[in-house]
């Protein structure tokens, strides 16, 4: 068992490095730097938050879901932080590519990755044809961490895991 954890890490470091040190280029570190922040806490709360308030049902309904599976996910977050304090990879890693003004906390699970998914999933689950432009951007800012030096693969993977089932959960309970 303890050889397949280790081979699992290895490989999540592997893929880590390939997307963080092969894939850099001018055009990614420019874009993935600013499409980053659709899944920070301004831009996800804004945005749910404005659309609750001023769009027309359904839509308004969906903002107040998407708001409201944005603060449910952010608890199991902060626990799972508390409880797994994972380094992130720039820290640990040497040679890891990173940008100005890091974040310096936990890793595991990937917030901005919860955020995104969390905001985005009653949107999708209420037009399954949003899916086409906002599943593209909920990846693309899971990606982002990664090649931003801040997050491992499974950060991410559990951070849409979080975000997804908390907006599921949302849309089941307030129908």
């Amino acid at each position: 068992m303890q050889r397949l954890v280790v081979k699992l890490v290895n490989l999540e470091q592997q893929l880590f490095k390939w997307i963080n040190g092969r894939l850099h280029n001018r055009f990614l570190n420019f874009w993935l730097y600013y499409l980053t922040h659709l899944g920070g806490a301004t831009f996800t709360i804004a945005s749910t938050l404005l659309i609750w308030w001023l769009a027309p049902n359904p839509w308004k309904d969906t903002g107040m879901k998407g708001a409201i599976a944005l603060g449910v996910s952010h608890i199991p977050v902060a626990i799972v932080k508390k409880l797994y304090p994972r380094i992130r990879p720039y820290l640990a890693l040497p040679g890891t590519n990173t940008f100005r003004n890091p974040l310096s906390d936990h890793s595991f699970p990937s917030g901005h990755t919860t955020a995104i998914f969390s905001a985005t999933v009653p949107f999708m689950l209420q037009s399954p044809m949003l899916t086409l432009p906002l599943l593209p951007i909920a990846l693309i800012v899971g990606f982002s961490r990664i090649y931003l030096g801040l997050h491992y693969p499974t950060d991410v993977l559990a951070g849409a895991v979080i975000g997804t089932s908390a907006a599921i959960g949302t849309v089941a309970f307030w129908p």
